[in-house]
């Protein structure tokens, strides 16, 4: 009864006070919302309140995220996590942001924030998550829709944070051109929008570095670790390439969960100048009145994660004589302290102490023990608006371009496409301009000239591209401009491009693309990075004695070799565990120099692993060779070894099929507190699924596409969207996990609400 209590209301009116006119709220077979009114105001508060009935629970999990607040809900074992983020005090600088937002955003944030408050009042019982963590909600703030969009910051740039003092311990302790190989930011698998392939650097010779003279310790799983990171696959064709309308693929990449991040969503309101009106399709965030990516009719738009670098490390000098004091450019300042207070579920409170300079917080050390400030973009006041909103009255793709820069959200990659087939792509978001002398990998001396940042990276030098001679468009978090863009953008640990180039050349193939054919890009399974790994483990197993049992499961697993990431190929699954096994102890001989300073450093992600790797595997140089090896082959039939023994099962060499290792881990925040036959009731089933991180269909168990979409504007009856894990956030919801199945086997939903299955209105109280 409890449960049934805090269903969403699918039927009837409610009476909202500050709503000016009414609006309808459909809902069809999957429970995609039609929102339908008089004024974008009254939707956003209809939007807040749907919001509210369906994900109240998980936005206040982004917004506690965010804020640091977790402790509060579920006490000390998620204490460390407040510690850390605290430290950014996210809160108090959301409020401030909001002090500078133009009037029009703060109305809307305003209504939506209404919206919000009512639909959870409106509950007969509080959303279950609460009844089951026997807490109460706290009513939405207009500050919290700031806080789930500092969360997005968090999840697309916290990664670097981490990265760059890495890097600043590789700088210091290891060799100039081993660190030069190693951090290389270009490679074979390049294929960038703008610019010429870069210069690669060459190997490190014997007298930079000699592994044979280190005695290195077992390999940490690097790689396998840092090749699963927020990014997305976004492409486009234009006009010329289809006959009409340029068509825009969107699938953005994050971990997975039930519910799934995004809400699928559609407002239809008049426009106030014109006697046409808005009909804008999508996804929205939980927590924000705005779409995410979608259509208006006019133009689509997609995004995916830059990785530029968006934040740098200030090393800090105190004063010996006063530790309250900095120093700047203009001489000592005195540090700013501030106190935090986390509330501890069922403990007492924790008081936070925290330093903050005119660049940041103190949050970090040096390799050194030198003091770090974070400078970050999202901890700028100017760094986050609404300005996304305006997306949904633009008609062209070039103007879309234009307005995109401006957006406050995390640098992205912005592909549009309009109804008349032209395409653009350009930066999403606010880039810091940095002084030309300063490098930002590696922290530095803010108060001396020439470093850091010098304010915003005028938006004239943004790099565009607009209808290019080819008609093709591609985006994968790789790199995606020339060597002197790359100064301006940053490195923020760019992807490899394997994804990127796999698009590109399937964009190639064709001269002529439907709506179908672009969907057969996003599921492309093909395993072309693994090809020449392979190859390599085949010659290697035949280097075996062919008498050793243990080699039989293995020509039969490569017997099966397709190519693809395919479920049933158990070949896919051993080539894939013999390349990290070669990749992790390669790259061990070079950090088991740093690992004798810092036993617990890892290694950040590095996107040219695997060109770094194959220059060794290919050239072969003895001085380059990890200890104890005498040579290449034995360390390649060392790693096939260490492979078998990991697959070794009760005696027994099994190396099961790809599906059985990549099968679905989509679960419900709550399921592992249950016993196990509720738990497989919240959580989605356990597919096998297809796919890897080093190709367009990018899957794990519970990491992948978030959301899949091909949309031609001006045809959205044709396109298509699919989502996993739902579109309500209540398991007794006939929407709990609706669509998901089709998301599972790559089946495409059609893009815009079907039939209505329910409908309830919100009406002024009079």
């Amino acid at each position: 009864m409890l449960l049934r209590g805090s269903l969403p209301q699918y039927d009837g009116e409610t009476a909202l006070p500050e709503l000016a006119a009414p609006v309808t709220i459909d809902r069809d077979a999957l429970g995609s919302v039609t929102l339908t009114g008089l004024s974008r105001l009254d939707l956003a508060m209809a939007m807040g309140f749907v919001h509210a009935q369906e994900r109240f629970f998980e936005m206040d999990l982004m917004r506690r995220q965010a804020a640091g607040e977790l402790a509060e809900l579920f006490g000390i074992d998620v204490l460390s996590h407040d510690r850390k983020i605290r430290l950014l005090r996210l809160r108090a600088r959301a409020s401030a942001i909001l002090q500078q937002l133009p009037g029009e955003h703060l109305q809307l944030l305003d209504a939506y924030r209404a919206g919000v408050n009512h639909g959870l009042h409106a509950l007969a019982v509080r959303p279950f998550p609460y009844v089951l963590t026997r807490t109460r909600p706290v009513p939405w703030r207009n500050e919290d829709s700031l806080l789930v969009i500092l969360a997005m910051f968090l999840t697309l740039n916290e990664e670097n944070f981490n990265r760059e003092l890495a890097l600043s311990s590789m700088r210091a302790m290891l060799p100039e051109p081993v660190y030069d190989f190693l951090t290389s930011p270009a490679g074979n698998w390049d294929a960038p929008l703008l610019g010429e392939f870069m210069q690669l650097p060459p190997l490190p010779s014997e007298n930079d570095i000699d592994l044979r003279a280190i005695n290195a310790q077992k390999p940490a799983d690097d790689f396998s670790r840092t090749e699963q990171s927020p990014g997305s696959n976004s492409f486009a064709v234009s006009g010329q390439l289809t006959g009409g309308a340029a068509i825009v693929a969107n699938d953005m990449h994050l971990k997975l969960r039930v519910p799934n991040v995004w809400f699928r969503v559609r407002l239809i309101y008049p426009d106030a100048s014109s006697a046409r009106s808005h009909d804008i399709t999508g996804i929205s965030l939980p927590g924000v009145p705005s779409i995410v990516i979608g259509s208006n009719r006019h133009i689509a738009w997609s995004f995916t994660n830059s990785h530029g670098d968006f934040s740098d490390w200030a090393r800090i000098r105190i004063n010996d004589t006063d530790r309250a004091q900095y120093r700047n450019s203009d001489g000592w300042q005195p540090l700013q302290i501030f106190t935090e207070t986390i509330r501890i579920r069922n403990a007492p409170d924790e008081q936070l102490t925290i330093s903050e300079t005119e660049w940041g917080p103190i949050i970090a050390q040096d390799h050194d023990g030198t003091p770090l400030a974070l400078v970050w973009t999202a901890l700028q006041p100017d760094a986050i608006n609404l300005k996304l909103l305006e997306l949904e009255r633009i008609t062209t793709a070039g103007d879309a371009a234009g307005i995109a820069r401006q957006f406050g959200i995390p640098v992205q990659n912005f592909i549009a496409g309009d109804r008349n087939g032209n395409i653009s792509w350009t930066l999403a978001g606010r880039i810091p301009g940095r002084f030309s002398s300063y490098d930002p990998q590696t922290p530095a001396d803010w108060s001396l000239p020439g470093a850091g940042w010098r304010g915003w990276l005028d938006y004239d030098l943004y790099p565009l591209l607009h209808n290019p001679d080819s008609g093709r468009l591609w985006s994968a978090n790789a790199r995606a401009v020339s060597a002197e863009q790359l100064k301006l953008i940053g490195n923020g640990g760019y992807d490899l491009g394997a994804r990127a180039t796999q698009i590109r050349n399937r964009l190639f193939e064709r001269d002529q693309f439907s709506i179908v054919d672009v969907q057969a890009i996003q599921l492309d399974d093909r395993a072309l990075l693994l090809t020449r790994w392979f190859e390599l483990l085949q010659k290697t197993a035949e280097s075996f004695d062919t008498r050793a049992k243990w080699l039989q499961p293995v020509q039969t697993a490569l017997a099966d070799w397709t190519g693809k990431a395919s479920t049933d190929s158990a070949a896919y699954h051993l080539v894939r565990a013999f390349r990290y096994e070669v990749m992790d102890t390669l790259m061990n001989g070079f950090v088991a120099q740093i690992r004798r300073n810092d036993p617990e450093f890892q290694f950040p992600r590095l996107s040219q692993t695997e060109w770094a790797v194959w220059q060794l595997l290919e050239q072969q140089p003895l001085h380059l060779l990890p200890a104890p090896h005498q040579n290449w082959n034995e360390l390649l039939q060392h790693c096939l070894q260490a492979v078998a023994a990991r697959m070794n099962q009760d005696g027994r060499f099994i190396i099961q099929k790809w599906g059985a290792v990549n099968s679905a881990q989509i679960k419900h925040p709550f399921s592992r507190q249950f016993p196990d036959w509720i738990g497989r009731w919240l959580d989605m089933p356990s597919d096998p699924l297809p796919g890897d991180h080093n190709m367009p269909r990018v899957q794990s168990p519970n990491f992948g596409a978030s959301q899949r979409s091909v949309i031609a504007p001006g045809q959205e009856e044709l396109s298509y969207f699919d989502m996993p894990g739902g579109q309500s956030g209540h398991p007794l919801s006939p929407y709990y996990g609706s669509g998901h199945t089709n998301w599972a086997q790559g089946k495409p939903t059609p893009f815009l609400p079907g039939l209505v299955d329910r409908q309830m209105k919100l009406v002024p109280p009079n």
